[in-house]
């Protein structure tokens, strides 16, 4: 039905997963968690699908996940919070072992829990309409959805700029950070997936309308950002860049001042800590016992009142300021919890292991 709010179906060779809630920016629920889930099940196993598609209605993929849901609950019922994210998690691990090619269509914004069903897929199209974030630190909050993971592995620690200032870039950024792999221009996506409907090869059919996404900042600043994020914390983060005095370190570092200084030093921690992981698994794993301690502190539920609740964009983090954060503290907040994927590490060890 048109109201649904994930919309499936199959066209030729083609599955078809839309998310279909464009007045929320098609941000995921439990329910769409559910559905999507259930769905790759079933288009995995019929034999006429050979690629599956993601794609959104309106403006964007996804926008993120339901952290209003988060903010309500989060506090009296924790339990509840937590089992989105497991269910969450499960599925953006799910998409890494698809058996076969996801084709996630990263048009208009996406962001957070968009990231999540996006960039651990085979096959990843920006257009020039992308916005392109992981902006949780702007809400007391780190990246998540195996953001860790796929942040720590690009290059020249260009995912560290992008996780710990939240800003927003569009497709060549996308491109040179590896969380995308081509460019398509948005008029021409119905025929790329017209093509791959009537039996072209995905990697085909992409080839054949990819287009040149233009210049990177990124880029063209990787070594002034390889240079700063790889300080041991913050604080050397800020004083390197100040040192250095661009245009595009004095932006880097406005971006960085208006973050709860509580996710920064807890998403460098994370993100350290993905560096050394062997598992987008290892990564959701202690994401997920991070959620659980971030649900007992305050700047989770401030930086969602600013954004999404009271809309006023003024945070009152506490502590305020980075010199501020113990982080001694803050790391032993977080207490491992049982593996969402016991069976899938196991495997992973064993398939390391030989």
């Amino acid at each position: 039905m048109a109201s649904d709010t994930v919309l499936t179906g199959v066209d030729g060779a083609l599955g078809r997963i839309h998310l279909n809630r464009p007045e929320a920016l098609n941000s995921l629920d439990l329910d769409m968690v559910r559905k999507i889930a259930w769905e790759i099940e079933a288009l995995e196993s019929n034999p006429s699908v050979r690629v599956i598609a993601l794609t959104g209605e309106g403006r964007a993929l996804c926008a993120g996940g339901d952290i209003k849901m988060i903010w309500q609950t989060g506090r009296t019922a924790p339990e509840e919070a937590l089992a989105f994210w497991a269910e969450e998690y499960r599925l953006n691990a799910r998409i890494s072992h698809m058996r076969k090619p996801w084709l996630a269509l990263m048009d208009g914004i996406c962001m957070g829990g968009g990231v999540g069903l996006s960039v651990h897929g085979s096959h990843r199209v920006v257009t020039e309409r992308t916005r392109f974030a992981m902006p949780e630190t702007g809400i007391g909050y780190f990246p998540d959805v195996g953001g860790t993971w796929v942040l720590a592995r690009a290059p020249q620690h260009l995912g560290f700029w992008i996780g710990l200032t939240g800003a927003s870039i569009g497709a060549a950024d996308t491109i040179a950070a590896g969380l995308a792999d081509v460019m398509v221009p948005s008029d021409v996506l119905p025929a790329l997936l017209s093509d791959i409907a009537s039996g072209r090869s995905v990697d085909t059919a992409i080839a054949a309308h990819r287009v040149d996404p233009g210049v990177s900042t990124l880029k063209e600043n990787a070594a002034l950002i390889d240079s700063v994020f790889a300080m041991r914390d913050m604080a050397g983060v800020f004083k390197a860049l100040r040192a250095v005095g661009s245009d595009f370190a004095a932006m880097t570092v406005a971006h960085l001042e208006g973050k709860s200084p509580t996710s920064l030093v807890l998403t460098l921690h994370l993100l350290r800590e993905a560096q050394r992981s062997a598992s987008l698994e290892a990564c959701l794993d202690r994401e997920y016992a991070a959620d659980a301690a971030i649900l007992h502190g305050h700047d989770f539920y401030e930086g969602v009142r600013a954004a999404v609740i009271d809309k006023d964009r003024n945070p009152a983090w506490s502590p305020a300021r980075l010199e501020e954060v113990d982080q001694q503290a803050l790391l032993a907040a977080i207490k491992p919890l049982p593996s969402l994927f016991p069976i899938a590490l196991s495997e992973n060890l064993r398939r390391k292991e030989n």
